[in-house]
């Protein structure tokens, strides 16, 4: 009876909670994504769908990209958390300053990697592959070397 009582009290405790949070209610099957052209900040190939919320403002967002086989991003950083969910495909994510594909692993469907914000790191993409990017915005990318900047070509 007491477990019954101390359940019913926590549920109690969270029906606020779960209430607050229903305007931010979002339900986002694959086929219902709209994907664009990617964000000028990636080389060109790369795909974007904003699932939630909204990269370049505060606040919490999520998004999908869809990189071509033998897509690359250069050594770069960004100024928040990069929190990655591999949907599909391989994911290679290296840590520092030079771009080395000899370096970092290949993550498959269902692999988690976290870019801590301000470190250094690249990625590289060998077969058709969809990621999914949540964090903490606004969001942005800062290249080591300013020449792989795609916006400054």
């Amino acid at each position: 009876m007491t477990k019954v009582l101390v359940t019913a009290a926590l549920l109690a405790a969270l029906l606020p909670a779960t209430a607050a949070s229903a305007d931010d209610h979002v339900i986002a099957p694959p086929d219902s994504l709209k994907w664009s052209a990617g964000p000028p900040a990636l080389p060109p190939g790369a795909q974007i769908a904003i699932v939630s919320g909204d990269p370049g403002k505060e606040g919490l967002y999520v998004l999908r990209l869809k990189l071509p086989a033998g897509y690359k991003v250069p050594p770069h950083m960004h100024p928040n958390d990069e929190n990655v969910t591999v949907i599909s495909g391989t994911f290679n994510i290296a840590m520092g300053e030079k771009f080395d594909d000899s370096k970092g692993p290949g993550l498959k469907t269902g692999s988690f990697a976290k870019a801590p914000k301000g470190m250094a790191h690249y990625a590289w993409f060998p077969e058709e592959t969809i990621i999914q990017i949540h964090g903490l915005g606004p969001s942005g990318v800062t290249y080591v070397n300013p020449a792989d900047d795609p916006r400054k070509q």
